[in-house]
């Protein structure tokens, strides 16, 4: 855990707005999540992006939510974004969802513990993750066959809005929170 390379907003600094916004993140995750206290320095984009994140959620539902999860984690762990890791892990237990197959990730292809359909939102979250992007027809049709064209849209929305979070915090030197251990370090504190 560092230092942001831009200050957090804590709650004495934020205006009435961002104070609402960071008791029902607090509320709902145990803690602010340190990207948006960050980001709070911008008010504007700060609230765009709470909007954004909200309605993604809410309209995320095609997929399975392990599909989802494994391919922005594997995201996440690609750019390497501890932050994204950390909030990833906790989304995955909260939805009681296979934590620990997380530590077989790289073994992916081969390992017992991912399915078909696993395998095949890694390998895409790798291709669209790669520079420059490796995403073939094939592998777009193969998925439209297991998820269906929302559930391809949806896949490759999430895992591009990860490589967003994921590069924009790794250049903000926003860390790993503790999400994960169930032991949240206070962007402020």
């Amino acid at each position: 855990m560092g230092v942001t390379r831009i200050p957090v907003v804590g709650p004495k600094q934020a205006g009435p707005l961002t104070r609402t916004l960071y008791w029902f993140m607090k509320r709902r995750f145990g803690e602010v999540p340190e990207p948006f206290t960050v980001i709070a320095n911008h008010p504007k984009l700060f609230m765009a992006a709470s909007i954004h994140e909200t309605q993604v959620e809410r309209a995320s539902k095609v997929l399975p939510a392990n599909i989802r999860e494994i391919a922005v984690y594997r995201v996440a762990r690609t750019v390497g974004c501890s932050w994204c890791v950390d909030f990833g892990t906790m989304l995955m237990r909260l939805d009681d969802l296979d934590i620990d197959k997380l530590r077989h990730i790289d073994d992916y292809p081969t390992h017992p513990a991912y399915t078909e359909d696993e395998r095949a939102a890694i390998a895409y979250a790798d291709a669209v993750t790669a520079t420059p992007p490796t995403v073939t027809d094939e592998q777009v049709a193969d998925l439209a066959q297991r998820f269906g064209d929302r559930g391809v849209m949806e896949l490759t929305y999430q895992i591009g809005l990860e490589n967003l979070r994921a590069r924009t915090y790794h250049a903000l030197g926003i860390t790993d929170q503790g999400f994960s251990r169930d032991s949240c370090r206070v962007p402020w504190a």
